[in-house]
């Protein structure tokens, strides 16, 4: 390596990555911490002749880019928080309390079956053993997720697994969150008053006006949308502000209006939006050729929706793209989102845990919709047979945790945005045969790539810089 003596100290490169974006490099470290240069200054930096007259000197010292004296005790304390979930096990807790939904969405990822279908409910006493099992966990926190199919049509196993859960905390004493995604549709007063007394945070799904939002399931916009009202202001009169997570998922259909949906959201008071493609699970995977895009197309629409929302921000209606907010708290906060699709090694059993309605137990929820076409690859077991101890140790956990470290993925491992990224391997089985993706083809790496690409340009002007740090000021307020 190229060294210099200075007034300072000995000037020696230390490790960092890079990316050259228009005019400008964008340097990082494993931390997340980033610097942008002038051509002229990373020259300085690769050839060891950049020295403490430099205004970027300071920044790349405690970055550790340039050192005379080994790692900065601070970048290391940094690191060791940005990966604090490596040491924390499973925290999210995906149950299916039934595979029976009243919705047709035309990308069910969930392979959803006939509201009439009650033998995919699930029983109370698989629900005791699911939640015993999750118990096992060493973890401190819990987030128990009630999904579907629709968990409403099987309210009974929902009551019980939330009250039985929220009594076996007693003893445990661990963080319990109890959310549930719903689509709101079979909601009524008497599941609503309990919902509200036991805290239980709700999400649901929002795909921008009716005439997308019906278009992609098949009806119930106007529902929704009246039952969104009732339930911020019923949880709200209980607990002050309040905000339910709303989802959109993005198809060919939707790319045309990203301003109408921001302004579905925006109308209805809510302070986040999560844009998201829609993944080619379930039944998606038929009619690709009806709702799919190319990845520059999604990018194209993300970066008009975004260039909305930061318009609106500007003109005073506050509004935040989740997706950008997760990235952004990766590149600027002092700990990691822990969202399970953007981390290495990835969520998938280590992170989260998903139980299907029949008590077998899956890497994620995605790993569980793939069983529902024959596919078991990611099963790590059930509550029946298998201990807690069992279900984590098992040779697909192993498999998927290895697919998802970032180091051993060539492509990944060298690029600048690592510290702010994740691959997933079930997506990457799906689409090319093999947990191991080829990356730089894989379509969630190219988005991923785009995405990050966007928001570095507009960290360029000084007003969107501190636009996006009041976000994260200021945060997304859940129950």
């Amino acid at each position: 390596m190229a060294t210099r003596s200075n007034e300072d100290s000995e000037v020696r490169h230390g490790f960092y990555r890079f990316k050259k974006l228009d005019d400008e490099y964008i340097v990082t470290n494993d931390a997340g911490e980033y610097v942008a240069l002038n051509e002229e200054d990373f020259r300085k930096l690769s050839d060891g002749s950049i020295d403490c007259s430099n205004e970027n000197y300071e920044k790349l010292k405690s970055m550790g880019a340039i050192s005379g004296k080994g790692i900065p005790d601070t970048l290391i304390e940094r690191f060791k928080r940005k990966n604090f979930f490596i040491f924390q096990g499973p925290l999210l807790f995906i149950v299916i309390p039934t595979l029976r939904c009243n919705k047709k969405c035309i990308y069910c990822h969930a392979s959803a079956q006939s509201a009439a279908s009650y033998d995919f409910d699930m029983t109370i006493e698989t629900a005791k053993s699911v939640v015993d099992v999750i118990f096992d966990s060493p973890g401190m926190s819990i987030s128990l997720e009630f999904q579907g199919g629709e968990p409403l049509l099987n309210w009974e196993a929902v009551k019980f697994m939330t009250n039985y859960a929220i009594e076996k905390n007693k003893m445990h004493e661990k963080k319990l969150l109890v959310t549930m995604v719903s689509n709101l549709s079979a909601i009524d007063d008497e599941k609503l008053d309990y919902l509200v007394d036991h805290k239980v945070a709700i999400s649901t799904s929002l795909d921008g006006p009716d005439f997308i939002h019906d278009k992609h399931r098949c009806g119930g916009h106007k529902q929704l949308v009246k039952n969104i009202k009732k339930l911020v202001g019923r949880y709200s009169e209980r607990y002050g502000k309040y905000q339910p997570g709303a989802l959109t998922t993005i198809t060919k259909y939707s790319l045309p209006y990203p301003r109408e949906i921001v302004d579905t959201f925006a109308g209805l008071g809510l302070e986040s939006i999560h844009l998201r493609p829609f993944n080619p699970i379930g039944f998606a995977g038929p009619v690709l050729e009806e709702i799919g895009f190319e990845p520059q197309e999604f990018l194209d629409f993300y970066e008009k929706s975004l260039d909305y929302i930061i318009e609106l921000n500007n003109s005073g209606t506050f509004i935040v793209d989740r997706t950008a907010w997760l990235f952004l708290v990766k590149i600027f906060g002092d700990f990691d989102p822990n969202y399970m699709d953007l981390r290495s090694p990835c969520g998938a059993g280590i992170g989260q845990v998903a139980f299907n309605y029949d008590g077998k137990v899956y890497t994620c929820d995605e790993g569980r919709m793939l069983s529902m076409h024959g596919d078991d690859t990611f099963c790590m077991g059930n509550v029946f047979d298998n201990t807690y101890d069992e279900l984590i140790g098992s040779e697909i956990v192993k498999q998927t945790c290895l697919a998802s470290i970032l180091d051993g993925i060539p492509a990944c491992s060298s690029c600048a945005y690592k510290p702010y990224c994740g691959v997933c391997p079930l997506l990457n089985y799906i689409e090319e045969d093999s947990m191991f993706s080829k990356i730089p083809n894989n379509r969630r790496h190219k988005i991923n790539e785009g995405i990050l690409d966007i928001l570095f340009r507009k960290l360029r002007d000084e007003k969107t810089h501190d636009l996006f740090i009041g976000w994260l000021e200021r945060g997304i307020s859940v129950i």
